[in-house]
């Protein structure tokens, strides 16, 4: 809320200054107002800033997906874990779109356009539609048709209206860089930190949106996979054509606002993988193949231990949020470091030991130590006696003032520098998979699925060759790995074999921490099985097992067939409510109501 009030002060200072002639700052460059910036400095914050919603959604997706959990607490996330969910979780993916982001878009379509920059104006329109279109993902109905408008207190519109506006909105966009600027135009390389400046990137890049949103559609009469199929045509066709946030581990003061996302939401000590997400990885779900997946160390944490006598890697445990009561009982705990130069036992070792250690009378939580944090600290490298970077591992944690060093793997998405993946070819070939599937066309849904995979571990390879290769958990995918992984049966061989549970657990994968498992879990009613005649799509999934009588006040049924039995959308925002109440209790009968987590979006419904 700080930087709420530290705009609207601004805001204030600006519209002051308009009415003295003193104080007129017109364009002095010196003197900001929204009508100095150029585009490509504009465009730079717009892409920062909408990644900045769009993956603070997808993290809090992951609450309610079962990717991942957290040590006991009593934080708005630990509401989330039990399906309890409170408006104030919400707030984020809200302020940083429609404050930092949504803003600026009009402003930048303004200055682009006065220069015939239609390149900007295309990424601005696409924008806009993607924001929009999150909106509608997360929250059901939204301002819209008023928002960006001089209406302080703007309607509402439905989804539908919204989602039809976005589609057009993403017309535009490709409308636009289907054009070609003046060379006297702003440089669109010079603002463009996704794509390079490569306006056909982007045009891709739109399709691709176009897929996704289309296939959202699968519950709704309207659903066309051909159009789903149409857009894929002209989405990426490789990796070469993905769209990445490329994230930076930066000592530099000026550059706080680069570390990767999830490693700004989930980098902290708390966060842990689930024995959910770790089973799709090990294939030790019900049924599963028990083949373990290449990827497994590379998206899980393992930490360093002193296991008889010699120090080793090891694997984290998956925190079982499904059937375990650990959560209840306070677990897992955080555990502290600490420098020691002798075991429990008194041992003395050959020289200090840097080793975890959690100081607990509770007998249960002595052995928490198992489940290793996702943590891995920014800017903290091993170094050397000299002091110098000698590798490229982090450091898991500083508690209590130590300078002890406990390595960590941390894990790919949630390092400092792990890359976004914000539209990328593996999901595209899941898509395809799945539109194939319902078509009736196994043997193309099989060659999809296959390459999905490939292409997903590929992906993980462009970054994971930019590490030392002689340290644990950052090494490149052999590729005759991945071929052994292509070729075993955690992976379908044919397409009698091929189910829609295969082609949606690597998808899953591929989109860790994406808003999009989120919406595809929803699609097909989580683990309900009655959707599409393609039985248990998310095998093993449930409510969590500290689900209470408190989170049962979200949901209006308690049969797991209803799709009002699991969590549907976020409650709106606090700011809204203080500032728009009427129009969003005017939204929806069940706007103000705790039951409206429980309620679906729109595209979420069966005509």
């Amino acid at each position: 809320m700080k930087k709420i009030i530290y705009i609207c002060f601004g805001l204030l200072l600006i519209s002051f200054s308009a009415c003295n002639d003193y104080l007129d700052i017109n364009d002095n460059p010196d003197s900001p107002n929204n009508t100095v910036p150029a585009p490509d400095l504009r465009l730079r914050g717009l892409l920062t800033n909408f990644v900045d919603s769009y993956e603070s959604s997808g993290t809090r997706g992951c609450w309610f997906t079962g990717n991942i959990t957290k040590t006991y607490g009593t934080t708005s996330n630990d509401y989330n874990l039990r399906w309890d969910p409170v408006s104030a979780t919400t707030t984020w993916p809200y302020q940083s779109w429609f404050i930092y982001t949504a803003a600026n878009i009009n402003p930048l379509i303004e200055k682009a356009t006065a220069e015939e920059a239609w390149y900007y104006v295309g990424a601005a329109k696409l924008i806009h539609a993607w924001g929009f279109m999150t909106m509608v993902d997360v929250y059901g109905e939204m301002p819209y048709t008023e928002a960006l408008t001089n209406t302080i207190t703007p309607k509402y519109d439905d989804g539908e209206t919204i989602f039809n506006g976005c589609m057009a909105m993403l017309d535009e966009a490709i409308a636009e860089f289907q054009k070609t600027p003046p060379t006297t135009a702003t440089s669109f390389a010079s603002g463009d930190i996704w794509n390079g400046g490569d306006p056909q990137k982007w045009i891709k890049l739109a399709y691709g949106l176009k897929a996704r949103w289309l296939n959202n559609l699968s519950k709704k009469k309207a659903y066309d996979p051909d159009a789903v199929l149409a857009a894929l045509e002209k989405a990426a066709q490789s990796n070469v054509d993905n769209t990445v946030m490329n994230y930076v581990n930066s000592a530099s003061e000026n550059e706080t606002g680069i570390r990767s996302l999830q490693h700004q939401n989930l980098g902290g000590t708390t966060t842990r993988i689930t024995k959910w997400y770790l089973d799709l990885l090990t294939n030790t779900f019900t049924g599963g193949s028990g083949v373990e997946d290449p990827r497994t160390d590379l998206l899980v944490p393992s930490g360093q231990y002193r296991i008889n006598g010699e120090i080793k890697y090891v694997r984290t445990k998956g925190v079982d949020m499904i059937n375990s009561d650990i959560r209840t009982q306070a677990g897992p705990l955080t555990f502290d470091i600490y420098s020691r130069s002798e075991d429990m036992s008194g041992n003395k070792f050959d020289e200090p030991l840097d080793i975890w250690y959690r100081s607990t009378t509770i007998e249960a939580r002595k052995g928490d130590s198992i489940y290793t944090p996702v943590y891995s600290e920014s800017l903290s490298w091993v170094k050397d006696a000299e002091g110098d970077v000698n590798d490229d591992r982090y450091i898991a944690n500083r508690y209590n003032g130590e300078t002890a060093q406990i390595i960590s793997t941390g894990t790919f998405y949630t390092r400092a520098d792990g890359p976004g993946h914000l539209m990328c070819y593996p999901e595209l070939c899941f898509i395809k998979a799945e539109v194939l599937f319902r078509k009736g066309d196994k043997a193309g849904a099989l060659t999809a699925y296959k390459n999905g995979i490939r292409a997903h571990m590929e992906l993980m390879n462009e970054k994971l060759q930019t590490y030392p290769q002689t340290v644990f958990g950052k090494q490149v995918i052999p590729a005759d790995k991945i071929d052994a992984f292509l070729n075993s049966t955690a992976v379908a061989q044919s397409a009698t074999d091929l189910t829609m549970a295969k082609i949606m657990q690597q998808k899953f994968i591929a989109c860790s921490y994406s808003i999009q498992n989120w919406n595809d879990m929803r699609r097909f009613n989580y683990s309900a099985g009655n959707i599409g005649g393609f039985g248990v799509v998310y095998i093993d999934f449930a409510r969590p097992y500290e689900f209470n009588s408190s989170s049962n006040n979200h949901y209006t049924s308690t049969d797991p067939n209803n799709e009002r039995y699991w969590i549907r959308r976020f409650q709106q925002c606090d700011l809204e409510k203080n500032y728009n109440i009427k129009n969003l209790e005017e939204s929806n009968p069940e706007a103000l109501s705790l039951t409206i987590n429980s309620l679906p979006v729109w595209w979420d419904t069966a005509d």
